[in-house]
Formats: C-alpha cells, structure tokens, sequence
C-alpha cells in the first residue's frame, strides 16, 4: 500500500452507523470498481485461488475486466483497468461487479479468507476504501452525511447519536493508513 493521509473530515463525529451486507446486498457493487494495474495483475496471479470463489459463468479470468483502462493520479502505478460489470436482476440496479457472488460477498475476499490471508489482500484499493473516497489531494475523506444517508443503496444508516468517523471506518482507516497513523488519528477524535 501507498502512504496514505486523512481530511480533516475524518476527524468529525456523524449521526450514521455502517450498514451490516444482508441489509444492502453490496449495492456499492452495482457498477464495478477501478482497479489498479498492479492489483489488477495480482488479481490474475492469483486466479487458481479466485476461480473457485466466482459463479459459475464467470470463471474464466479473461471475463474480468472490461477492457476499460485509464490514468488515475491516486493509483500506485497511475493506471486503472475496470472489473466487468455484469447483469444481475437480483441485484440493485439490475448490475454488480464479476467478482459479486450470489450470497452478496466478494469472490476476492472470500478467496483471500479461504487461503488464509487478509480478507483485503486481493481486494482493489477502491473496494476497501468504499464509502470513503479521496479528496483533490488525495487524502481519505468522506461525502456530506445528507448525500451518503438519502441514497437507497448506501453503505451507511441513520443513528440516534453521533460516532466519530474515524470509529465508524475504523478497519479502512487501520487498514489504510497503518496502525501508527491510526492511532494518531484518534487522539485527535474529540
């Protein structure tokens, strides 16, 4: 992973809790993710173990990615290919990402799981910061509350009270930025 920083956003408390999967079915995997060149060969090296995690029609790591490519100043190698995106009525919005399994989990992290690894290992950068995004400099920030809570298919849910964000990300937030900085990171939380 890549040095990684915060917004100051992060240092804010929000009257939202994450969603739990058999709540919102992994609606974020309705249009597929961007996926960096290096993560995305990853990927492909590690097919054997990922094979038996994908549905059926889907097996074939030739099927994977669209053929979309881009530069993307945030990725480690500046350059990001698209996973496919599929047809799926079952799913919200009628699409997910290849890599969707029909009981709502990531045929990468259940794969990584499956051998022993990190969940995240095999996960695209994108996935894992999911709902979080990156700001105009590349830090890990967060959309406004009103916009993440009013979307039907978001990852987040009202609550009563207030939970600083940098709790409610926490596994994101240890993940990507290392324990370290983490643990910087909240003794700035008020």
């Amino acid at each position: 992973m890549f040095p990684l920083n915060y917004n100051p956003r992060m240092l804010d408390s929000e009257p939202m809790i994450r969603c739990q999967l058999h709540e919102c079915q992994a609606a974020c995997c309705l249009y597929g993710v961007w996926i960096d060149w290096a993560e995305a060969q990853k990927i492909k090296q590690f097919a054997a173990l990922i094979i038996p995690e994908m549905l059926i029609d889907w097996r074939d790591p030739n099927t994977w990615f669209d053929g979309r490519q881009d530069l993307d100043r945030h990725a480690p190698t500046g350059k990001v290919i698209h996973s496919r995106v599929v047809e799926n009525p079952r799913h919200y919005g009628g699409s997910a990402c290849v890599f969707l399994r029909g009981d709502h989990k990531c045929a990468l992290q259940t794969a990584a799981l499956r051998s022993g690894r990190h969940p995240w290992d095999f996960k695209p950068f994108y996935c894992i910061l999911h709902p979080l995004d990156l700001d105009e400099n590349g830090r890990i920030t967060l959309d406004e509350t009103g916009l993440l809570l009013d979307e039907p298919g978001s990852c987040l849910r009202p609550s009563k009270i207030k939970i600083p964000l940098a709790v409610t990300f926490e596994p994101e937030l240890r993940y990507l930025l290392g324990e370290e900085a983490y643990q910087k990171l909240m003794l700035l939380v008020t």
